[in-house]
């Protein structure tokens, strides 16, 4: 059974970075193969990753639910579901990635969310680690599709309204009784300066801090020349803050 580790928060906080570098990081010290999970419904941790994707299951549903694919003979529509699904898995060296991708229609994905719930559970027993990308706000705790997570990462930026929405997480995370056994706050985007100023909104949340990311300049440079934040060198400020992270998390 997978280690899992999950990432939430709201969006613009640095999920898809943190979750790169989680993997780059376990990938460096032989915690591999890693199962990554692109549960955001605006999908880009290939990008973060350097894989190119064939499809993630909302396309799938798409395209079973619109014909445009007949189904083989003498196969249900669950086992051909589950074939394209497995098909759709991106494979690389030392990380595969599954991706849930947007709405099958009329903005709602719950029917893609319960079969990643699903498929998350089945595939994940093939890799030691599992590193999930959610989206970007609270929905998809109530949606339970993280769950059975042993250590969640809430972000935030370097505002109190960020804080707040954090500690936000860790409200619905009790009040709905999710199996999470552990949660920490990162903070990204630090003004060192001014960061004092929010200690006492990061004690309300009642998460650990366990981290703050810097900006870093290497970060913005990889983006801009969409080159993969896998990629980055040892003596990246935010690589060197990750792996910190990963020992008090006792994950490293």
């Amino acid at each position: 059974m997978a280690f899992k580790i999950a990432v939430a928060g709201k969006g613009g906080t640095g999920k898809t970075t943190l979750c790169s570098l989680i993997i780059r990081q376990l990938i460096k010290v032989g915690k591999k193969p890693v199962f990554a999970v692109d549960a955001d419904a605006n999908a880009n941790l290939n990008e973060a990753l350097g894989m190119e994707i064939e499809g993630s299951i909302a396309d799938i549903l798409v395209q079973i639910n619109n014909r445009v694919e007949p189904l083989p003979a003498g196969m249900t529509k669950d086992k051909f579901l589950e074939y394209k699904v497995h098909h759709s898995l991106a494979e690389g060296d030392d990380v595969d990635l599954l991706v849930m991708g947007g709405p099958e229609g009329a903005g709602c994905y719950c029917f893609a969310n319960n079969l990643l719930r699903g498929y998350v559970a089945e595939l994940s027993n093939n890799y030691p680690y599992m590193v999930m990308d959610n989206e970007a706000g609270l929905e998809h705790l109530s949606r339970r599709t993280t769950e059975n997570i042993d250590v969640l990462f809430v972000t935030s930026d370097s505002s109190a309204r960020g804080i707040r929405s954090a500690g936000r997480v860790r409200e619905l995370v009790e009040s709905l009784q999710l199996d999470i056994k552990k949660m920490y706050l990162v903070v990204s985007r630090v003004n060192v300066s001014n960061f004092d100023i929010l200690k006492e909104e990061i004690a309300k949340t009642g998460l650990e801090l366990i981290g703050t990311m810097p900006l870093d300049e290497q970060v913005m440079e990889f983006d801009l020349l969409s080159k993969p934040l896998i990629d980055l060198p040892d003596n990246s400020p935010v690589v060197a803050v990750v792996d910190d992270i990963l020992k008090q998390a006792a994950i490293l």
